[in-house]
C-alpha cells in the first residue's frame, strides 16, 4: 500500500510539475494556462501538500487524495507508548500557501481492559502539527524560488 501511495504521489508531483515551453504556470494555485486557452487545475497547494506528507512521513497512511486534498492516517502508536495511539486527517481546503488552508483533525485512543477507548485530545497537538507542516511547506516555498548557481 505504501508503495502504491507512493507511486501516485510521484505520478501527480511529475504531472503537477512538468511544463512544456507554451505554459505559464503557477505552482503554487495549481493552474497551468496552455497556449490556446485551454486551463489545467491541480486540486490542491503542491506545496501544502508536500509538507503534510514530509511531517507526517513517521504514520503509515491509510488514504491520500491530492485532488480532494485529504490525508488520512492508520493508527499509530509510538513505540515509547504502546497503549496510545493515534489517527490524523488533514484537509488542504486552498490552492494558495495560506495559513487557513489546512484543516488538522487528529483522534486518541487509550488501551484499557475493553480494547481501544477513545480519549480527548491535547488541544496543542493539531496547531502544533498545522505550525510544522506550514513552516515545512514555506521552506519547500523558499527552496523553490532559490535562485541556482
Amino acid at each position: 500500500m505504501k508503495r502504491l501511495l507512493t507511486f501516485v504521489f510521484c505520478a501527480f508531483a511529475l504531472a503537477a510539475c512538468g511544463h512544456s515551453s507554451n505554459e505559464i504556470g503557477d505552482i503554487e494555485s495549481g493552474t497551468t494556462a496552455i497556449a490556446g486557452g485551454t486551463t489545467r487545475t491541480v486540486g490542491v497547494n503542491s506545496y501544502l501538500w508536500q509538507a503534510t506528507l514530509d511531517t507526517l512521513s513517521f504514520m503509515p497512511l491509510a488514504s491520500a487524495d491530492p485532488f480532494g486534498g485529504v490525508i488520512i492516517t492508520e493508527w499509530y502508536s509510538a513505540p515509547s507508548n504502546v497503549n496510545e495511539r493515534l489517527k490524523v486527517t488533514i484537509y488542504i481546503l486552498d490552492r494558495r500557501l495560506r495559513a487557513d488552508g489546512i484543516k488538522i483533525a487528529v483522534f486518541r485512543q487509550i488501551r484499557s481492559n475493553e480494547g481501544w477507548v477513545d480519549s480527548s485530545v491535547n488541544a496543542d497537538t493539531a496547531t502544533k502539527l498545522e505550525d510544522a507542516i506550514l513552516t515545512r511547506a514555506r521552506e519547500l516555498r523558499l527552496a523553490s524560488v532559490a535562485p541556482r548557481s
